[in-house]
């Protein structure tokens, strides 16, 4: 009988691969046979909306993690929301590509602040985050506001600070954030969904 090169590797490779993985006792059979457990069973499940653009599409968030006190759940998948109106399911890459975005380590997380003329950001507090933005706009206000035009009629403007609302809220997100910036004065006000 003639064995050709070929031949000769191919029937020694299935004889080398065979005995070696039955004397570390790998079954073909058994691993065929297990079943393995979905990778979502454990996790908890989180609807959202992406935060991308102004279509404003489901997401569904699903993260790992005990469920104890002071201990932090990591997202481990993003998928497309299938029950959600506006994308049924689907996905953008953007919003494909979200659990990167999590993940990020230039993800910023906490507020910081540059001074004028600074090149250096400096990590605030939330706290004093909302402080700064509420005083300046206080005083913003006060130095700009507008009660009478020329006329003399009540106008009550003010023109010199504008307002843009996330497009991704709901409707009543949507009706009280106006409502608190024509409280204001605001004249200038606009939606992320028309930029």
């Amino acid at each position: 009988m003639q064995v050709t090169r070929r031949q000769f590797f191919k029937v020694c490779a299935a004889g080398v691969s065979s005995s070696s993985l039955a004397v570390l006792g790998f079954s073909p059979t058994d691993a065929l046979a297990e079943v393995r457990t979905f990778k979502l069973a454990r996790t908890t499940e989180t609807r959202n909306t992406c935060p991308y653009c102004s279509v404003g599409c489901g997401i569904l968030i699903y993260s790992l993690g005990d469920k104890s006190k002071n201990a932090h759940a990591e997202v481990i998948h993003i998928e497309g929301d299938p029950d959600h109106p506006v994308n049924r399911g689907t996905l953008c890459p953007k919003g494909a590509g979200l659990l990167d975005f999590v993940h990020s380590p230039n993800r910023l997380q906490h507020p910081e602040y540059r001074a004028p003329g600074s090149k250096e950001w400096k990590r605030i507090s939330w706290d004093e985050a909302f402080t700064r933005i509420a005083k300046l706009m206080k005083d913003d206000r006060d130095k700009n506001f507008i009660a009478k035009n020329d006329k003399g009629d009540m106008v009550n403007r003010w023109v010199s600070t504008g307002m843009l609302a996330a497009s991704a809220s709901s409707n009543e997100t949507g009706y009280l954030t106006q409502k608190i910036a024509r409280s204001l004065g605001m004249l200038a006000f606009d939606n992320q969904a028309r930029v």
